[in-house]
């Protein structure tokens, strides 16, 4: 029996390194990059030991056009095209739940030079940091995380 539980042990730690994401992130065409179609941002605050749930952005349009989501919730861009995104911002309660009056929309221009190389993920934040912000102004970026800290 003590020596059934370090080989389980080894055994599980080998099958959850290999369902991992590949270097390729989900292959992603080379031609294209994915751009999270809505994302919110949220912040830990840690003299409260609490997290502050920050603003969401959803993108509504892509030149016009309701966009295609994938089924991992992003949504495909070609590379060196000029694009127009239509967003939409919502700021949530301490509980997470939206804000219905602070619903603000705002336009953003993908140039053709912005994304240079293919078969990255994107994500596109309500604003540069979770806490201390209004309105609706879309920041991109490869993180998941707010671009700027709050003090």
């Amino acid at each position: 029996m003590p020596r059934i539980l370090p080989f389980l042990s080894a055994l599980l730690i080998i099958s959850g390194c290999q369902s991992l994401p590949s270097g390729t992130e989900g292959n992603i065409p080379s031609d294209r990059i994915l751009l999270s179609a809505q994302h919110c941002l949220s912040e830990y605050i840690d003299d409260l030991d609490k997290v502050h749930f920050g603003p969401c952005l959803k993108i509504v349009s892509v030149n016009g056009q309701v966009p295609v989501v994938r089924q991992d919730g992003f949504i495909e861009l070609p590379l060196a095209t000029a694009l127009t995104l239509q967003t939409s911002c919502v700021y949530r309660h301490a509980d997470g739940t939206p804000i219905p009056a602070t619903v603000g929309s705002a336009e953003f221009q993908v140039k053709a030079d912005t994304f240079r190389t293919g078969g990255q993920r994107w994500y596109l934040h309500a604003h540069r940091q979770a806490r201390g912000v209004t309105g609706c102004e879309p920041t991109l970026a490869r993180s998941i995380y707010p671009t700027d800290r709050t003090d």
